[in-house]
């Protein structure tokens, strides 16, 4: 219980030290690290979900800088329209237009990338999604359905075929830089506290660590400020004490 509980304490100073943009040195420079081009990715979806166009027009600039492909950048807004909505998106891929546009006057050659493999799977689009996530959740999808998908079953087999199937077999990004993806947008939109959790609970299991999920939550600070983040930082909290990845605390 001591144990627990003088982790409890030092994790909580994490959080103060992240809180605070001043020291954030100490996060970023961790052995575990985000990446440049998955702070980048983050940045990107975090603008693009709040909607601010001018300041996203740079994030894919220097994302493009950082390593990303246009490809790559093109898949981040494609997959934020499941989270964000169509006119999120569409802005954002009419924004990077501008910045290829203007890239290009400017003689810089932007490495296009490679695209989605085609999906050879004869298997149900359905069963596919649920296999999917599955792997995101590290949880069967057995037993009765509740909650919303008991409510409107449709909406649940739209979540199966289209998300979990159509976007994430996508293999343009990987399952964990989309969660990157979907992390940061759910912070950049607020008030979505269940699925944020759910969706850390998913970055945790796909092999994120704790730092870099406090580390991605002091990148979109940057984008949505600290009230939003601080928010966001109680939900991470949460997970990590109800969480058996390693150094998480444990419950005893």
């Amino acid at each position: 219980m001591l144990k627990t509980a003088l982790y409890l304490v030092g994790l909580t100073g994490l959080f103060l030290l992240v809180g605070h943009p001043a020291q954030a040195g100490c996060i970023a420079s961790a052995p575990d690290a985000l990446t440049v081009r998955q702070q980048a990715i983050i940045t990107i979806a975090t603008l693009t979900a709040k909607g601010d166009l001018p300041r996203l027009q740079q994030a894919l600039g220097k994302g493009l800088d950082a390593g990303l492909t246009v490809n790559e950048e093109k898949e981040v807004l494609v997959h934020l329209y499941a989270y964000c909505g169509f006119p999120r998106s569409l802005s954002g891929l009419n924004t990077f237009i501008n910045v290829l546009e203007e890239r290009k006057a400017q003689g810089i050659t932007d490495v296009w990338g490679r695209e989605a493999s085609p999906i050879t799977s004869t298997a149900p689009k359905y069963e596919r999604g649920k296999q999917n996530l599955e792997t995101l959740t590290g949880k069967p999808e057995t037993g009765p359905k509740t909650g919303y998908a008991a409510l409107s079953p449709e909406i649940e087999v739209f979540l199966k075929e289209h998300l979990f199937a159509d976007l994430f077999e996508r293999d343009v990004l990987t399952f964990t830089e989309r969660e990157l993806v979907t992390i940061a947008a759910l912070v950049s939109l607020g008030g979505v506290e269940p699925m944020l959790q759910s969706h850390l609970g998913i970055g945790l299991h796909l092999g994120l660590t704790p730092s870099q999920l406090q580390q991605l939550l002091q990148v979109a600070e940057a984008s949505i400020g600290k009230k939003e983040a601080d928010a966001c930082r109680t939900v991470l909290m949460k997970v990590l004490q109800t969480s058996n990845q390693p150094g998480a605390p444990k419950r005893k």
